[in-house]
């Protein structure tokens, strides 16, 4: 694909599902949305989701309209290979026909997976990378309950593989939902860890889909690849992502009751995946991989602690990107240089991580300082996503924004 950061072509291009529901309450119209799809409903969720009266009501609904219902509780979170064995184990062969994921992102991406396996067999470790999924599988309903994954509408679903130690993506078009309810009443429960850390990663998704490298990719490459780079409809998404979180995270945190700020965050989450699902993630996903691994700390966490440091590194190659978001933001200065209304940009995203909890520096997720080059080596193995940032990562760059985030240094970074 080009190497112009710049979106020369006018490229616009969505992925989406073929029916979203957004709004309070809308998780009553599910049984009416999945009956004309099939009779035998397998629903992924986890243990504490099906402890809840919301699952109680859900599983209900389905009952009352003649639909047989099956349940999996048992995912984890990172969604770990094991379950998704555990599924085929249970469900091959018994007759399912659709499967809604209920829960937050590790449910809804089983979800996807679960689908794949119960349509076409064999051993999710076959379907690992990009375009590998044969074809359509059965559909898919999502019901997320927390608000940051985006996992309702993207195609793409990521499985901790334990005997390689690495978090790995099963992504194509085939996986993507046939329906999304987006109801914010689910996130009322959603306890305030969770809140914070998919609040933190739909920040990452929205603001590395508007800064992500602009591809410009040939028509075969379009055919061929799901994340084709930044294009003028994802962009779409992702102002007014930013301008729902800029407005309600902080009141979010300091209210989980407030419905309308639940309700914001839920919609910028949305619109967060929709902008991944082509543009895809950059370098802050990156990075965060192995340190996930070496830390076992939250992955929005660890995404949300690195957006400082990484859009310190990319700033001089998106100075206008950075700038149009402090518009956004309301941080912008008229009379201020575009150079100093992207700082402000920056800053404010930090004010936001701030008020999520989101640590501003990696030692308080656990690096230390020993780990910084094997952080770096392991970060260069995804190739897919280091391939979206705006400016080229080497080992020494990559090394040098863990080493700057170690150290807590946000001082302004020349390039």
């Amino acid at each position: 694909m080009s190497t112009s950061v710049d979106n020369i072509m006018g490229l616009g291009l969505l992925r989406q599902p073929s029916t979203v529901l957004f709004g309070p309450g809308q998780r009553r119209q599910l049984p009416l949305l999945v009956a004309p799809l099939g009779r035998q409903v397998l629903i992924c969720t986890d243990a504490r989701m099906a402890t809840t009266a919301d699952f109680a009501e859900v599983v209900s609904s389905l009952e009352r309209a003649g639909l047989e219902v099956s349940v999996y509780s048992d995912v984890a979170p990172d969604l770990p290979r094991e379950n998704i064995l555990e599924l085929q184990g249970r469900f091959a062969g018994t007759g399912i026909e659709v499967v809604v994921g209920l829960g937050g992102g590790s449910c809804l991406d089983m979800a996807k997976v679960a689908s794949l396996v119960l349509t076409h067999g064999g051993d999710i470790r076959d379907y690992y990378g990009e375009n590998l999924v044969p074809g359509p599988t059965m559909p898919v309903v999502t019901v997320p309950t927390t608000g940051g994954t985006g996992a309702e509408v993207s195609c793409i679903s990521v499985v901790f593989d334990g005997d390689r130690g690495v978090k790995i993506g099963v992504a194509s078009a085939h996986l993507e939902a046939r329906i999304a309810i987006i109801d914010p009443e689910l996130t009322l429960t959603c306890p305030p860890g969770l809140t914070a850390a998919t609040g933190a990663d739909a920040l990452s998704h929205l603001i590395e889909s508007f800064t992500d490298r602009a591809k410009n990719p040939s028509p075969e490459e379009i055919d061929q690849h799901l994340y084709v780079g930044k294009n003028v409809l994802t962009d779409i998404y992702c102002r007014t992502g930013l301008g729902l979180l800029n407005r309600s995270l902080e009141r979010v945190v300091a209210d989980p009751s407030d419905l309308q700020a639940r309700a914001d965050t839920m919609l910028a989450a949305f619109c967060g995946g929709m902008a991944l699902n082509t543009a895809g993630t950059a370098s802050a996903h990156a990075i965060q991989s192995p340190i996930g691994n070496l830390t076992h700390t939250p992955h929005g966490m660890g995404v949300g602690a690195l957006l400082p440091y990484v859009m310190r590194f990319n700033l001089p190659v998106r100075v206008a990107e950075f700038a149009e978001l402090a518009e956004v933001f309301g941080v912008a200065v008229a009379t201020a240089s575009p150079l100093d209304n992207a700082r402000a940009a920056i800053l404010r995203v930090e004010e936001l991580l701030a008020a999520l909890g989101v640590p501003l520096n990696l030692r308080d997720l656990g690096v230390q300082a020993e780990h910084i080059e094997l952080i770096a080596e392991q970060a260069l193995l995804s190739t897919r996503l280091l391939a979206n940032n705006p400016r080229e990562l080497t080992r020494e760059s990559i090394a040098e924004i863990v080493r700057r985030g170690y150290a807590d240094d946000r001082t302004w970074w020349d390039a």
